[in-house]
């Protein structure tokens, strides 16, 4: 055949392909919004505003439920509010299922996971929170949590007349991670893990180029330290008695799926990752948005402040709380719900759909995100 017929047909079929999808797309009814710059979608609106501010902004320009937009590469519809958030996780698994970003993957997991190991994770994190947060569980904890309280505000609050109580409560929930999760309290140790895990929390979220000097580079090789010094502390811990331990990586270890297949290293070290990326920021912001509202409120902060010194009136010298105190701080836990209520600390999360779907009269198509 003529070269040139073959040439022809050939950008005949991409013309088609292209207008085939951008019709099947008009045809979807999508929600409002826009697709930003070709290849850069909206990524540069992004970086130089907040999450916060670009939804916002969306929101008041197309539609306060939903609307569409491209970021990272991805088609992506944003669910705005409690009726899309609802509607999201009541179909988790029917209609969406787990999805990350790959400037989120790349910083965070080992280099051979996919997308099915993530969904795969989520869904083991799941199981292993429902079990941890059980009360039974969460009793033998509260005692550790006081100590480390007791002896971070003593070393890091209390000889201060001024303190920056983000980054301290930063540091504070770190450390208990490590306790928690690794039973790791040397402080040195935990340094050895805080000091990069705080350059990949700086740069997961940043525009995904990965060159010298750039916030996602930082990220990138910080999560390759993490991942080193977690598979060590897991290679130690195989030689040891892990019956010994109390914590999240011995009972990973434990692990296995319905075939009796326990996890390898890799997906030991991934949940263990995951669990501390999702914990780190969301209980630092919330921890801080309790005491500036405290800070803000007196007559909130008297009420907390009585409950809590009732409790500690019914205390021996030394004595650390334990799971009755915690059943008695009612008023302390409705403020923090209501703090967080507030000031959500968890900004958004990532869904891929499974199937075409609608939400508020619009097409969701397979595939988005």
């Amino acid at each position: 055949m003529d070269p040139f017929v073959l040439y022809s047909l050939a950008i005949f079929a991409v013309v088609y392909i292209c207008l085939y999808l951008i019709l099947k797309q008009y045809k979807a009814n999508l929600p409002p919004g826009s697709s930003g710059w070709p290849i850069l979608g909206e990524n540069m609106d992004m970086a130089y505003s907040s999450p916060e501010k670009f939804i916002r902004k969306r929101m008041k320009k197309y539609s306060s439920q939903v609307f569409k937009t491209s970021l990272l590469g991805e088609k992506i519809i944003v669910f705005c509010g409690s009726s899309g958030n609802k509607f999201l996780f009541s179909n988790e698994n029917k209609l969406l299922t787990t999805w990350w970003p790959q400037s989120l993957t790349k910083p965070l997991m080992c280099p051979t996971q996919t997308q099915n190991t993530v969904r795969k994770l989520a869904l083991i994190n799941r199981a292993f929170l429902h079990e941890i947060l059980k009360p039974e569980n969460l009793k033998e904890f509260i005692p550790f949590m006081d100590s480390m309280a007791r002896d971070h505000l003593n070393q890091e609050w209390l000889p201060f007349k001024e303190v920056k109580i983000y980054p301290l409560a930063k540091k504070y929930t770190f450390t208990l991670a490590c306790k928690l999760f690794l039973s790791i309290e040397d402080f040195r140790h935990v340094k050895k893990l805080s000091d990069p895990f705080v350059l990949v929390t700086s740069g997961i979220f940043s525009v995904p180029i990965n060159l010298p000097g750039t916030p996602y580079y930082r990220a990138v090789k910080g999560g390759k330290m993490v991942r080193e010094e977690l598979m060590n502390v897991i290679r130690e811990r195989k030689k040891e008695n892990k019956i010994l331990y109390n914590d999240l990586l011995s009972r990973l270890m434990s692990s296995s799926d319905e075939n009796g297949v326990l996890m390898n290293d890799a997906e030991i070290c991934n949940n263990i990752v995951g669990l501390l990326v999702a914990s780190y920021d969301t209980t630092s912001a919330a921890i801080t948005f309790v005491l500036n509202y405290l800070a803000e409120l007196p007559n909130i902060f008297n009420q907390v402040y009585k409950e809590q010194m009732e409790i500690a009136k019914c205390k021996g010298p030394g004595e650390l709380l334990n799971w009755d105190d915690i059943q008695k701080m009612k008023y302390s836990w409705n403020v923090a719900c209501e703090a967080i209520r507030l000031m959500p600390p968890a900004q958004g999360a990532f869904r891929e759909a499974i199937t075409d779907f609608t939400f508020e009269g619009f097409t969701i198509p397979k595939g988005w995100k």
